[in-house]
């Protein structure tokens, strides 16, 4: 595998997957100030989803939160992963990531899916068998009047007349848009027919990892009927992800929440539900089938050259955080991350290593000292007493 087809691009995401108990408050905060290790850190982009139920995933709105992060920022991107489009009026939403994109000097990106949680919709009174296509709907609009296009389009659910946004993205040539996806290829389909990057979420799941390769042929096939392109530089991989400084170590920060944010992802998700008696076995079966990625930095590495092999090549790589662990064990395994993964991809650390073995694998000691010296006793003669008679 050619190193140009490894990410070169890296980010958090937080769903928010929180245990269930602390104050929303502390949370948001505490999210906030992961993102802004991430920035201090050199990561290139922070994600947070939109979620209106469960408990676990407490944010409603992302773009509010990523408006305070905006303030707290200097250079990392910050993206909805993801804005859940049949909830909104496109128009409405496509002003506020306009928003976003001025207050963070064209940082935002805009995320977008069909919504996961039937309970969302539930309470919206929303068909879920329609929600992909309410999706694709409300994505084309939106689409079009971030372009700068003026938009007349009605369906079952919005009607716009002469739509056109007022202020343009900060961002140019354009604010940069990404469709969610996970084994379904709708999400593909999409990022084709309208040009737009993708972000695959859960992606080294059995069945997410093993539908990459077939989801970036729709995506180029889908493109190429409809007259755009698509980039893999624009394609992201997501997964449930911590790393510490052992394997063991990793698991054993996974002790504090695993069990209580698993056993909801099974709820909620294609996940399976572990029949494991303790959290250890549950933390052993999630790893042993791909669903997680824990480990040391090392174990990174390696399972991101297997996505990569497996894609035939992508552009950013994306942490997902949980309360699987503790908030400063979250924080240890971002700073892991900035330390050891960030730098093998982005081709820092070979010539520092080339360096160190060049200059332990020749014999200068020798010289250095004879050099050390002839100045010591070109010195010592220079200052020879004078001898006084």
């Amino acid at each position: 595998m050619s190193e140009s087809n490894y990410p070169t691009a890296f980010g958090v995401f937080m769903a928010p997957f929180h245990k269930i108990g602390v104050s929303p408050t502390v949370l948001y905060e505490r999210d906030l100030q992961i993102i802004e290790l991430a920035d201090s850190l050199g990561f290139q982009e922070a994600w947070l989803g939109e979620h209106h139920s469960g408990g676990h995933e407490p944010i409603g709105a992302p773009e509010m939160l990523l408006a305070a992060a905006a303030q707290r920022t200097k250079t990392i991107k910050l993206g909805t992963a993801v804005n859940s489009l049949p909830y909104h009026n496109p128009f409405l939403l496509a002003e506020r990531l306009v928003t976003l994109d001025h207050l963070s000097r064209g940082r935002a990106i805009m995320g977008f899916g069909p919504g996961q949680l039937l309970s969302d919709a539930y309470m919206l009174g929303i068909d879920p068998t329609k929600q992909r296509d309410m999706m694709l709907e409300a994505a084309e609009v939106i689409v079009r009047l971030l372009r700068g296009e003026t938009v007349t389009e009605k369906t079952d659910w919005f009607d716009l007349r002469e739509a056109k946004l007022q202020v343009r993205p900060y961002s140019v040539p354009e604010l940069d848009v990404v469709v969610a996806a996970v084994t379904s290829p709708s999400g593909p389909v999409t990022a084709g027919r309208l040009g737009v990057g993708m972000i695959n979420l859960a992606a080294t799941s059995p069945a997410a990892f093993g539908a990459l390769r077939g989801h970036w042929k729709i995506a180029e096939d889908e493109a190429a009927k409809a007259g755009r392109t698509v980039s893999r530089r624009n394609w992201r991989l997501s997964a449930i992800t911590h790393i510490a400084e052992t394997e063991e170590q990793a698991r054993q920060d996974c002790t504090h929440g695993f069990e209580e944010i698993w056993n909801y992802l099974a709820h909620i998700s294609p996940l399976p539900a572990s029949e494991k008696p303790d959290v250890e076995g549950m933390i052993d079966e999630a790893i042993e089938s791909g669903s997680v990625l824990i480990g040391t930095p090392d174990t990174a590495i390696e399972k991101i050259r297997q996505l990569a092999d497996q894609t035939g090549g992508f552009g950013s790589f994306i942490m997902t955080l949980t309360d699987f662990t503790d908030y400063e064990r979250q924080r240890n395994a971002v700073k892991l991350w900035a330390e050891h993964v960030i730098p093998e991809f982005r081709g820092q650390l070979k010539p520092i290593r080339e360096h160190n073995a060049w200059v332990r694998g020749n014999e200068w000691k020798a010289e250095t000292m004879a050099a050390i010296n002839a100045a010591t006793e070109k010195y010592a003669a220079q200052h020879q007493p004078v001898a006084v008679n």
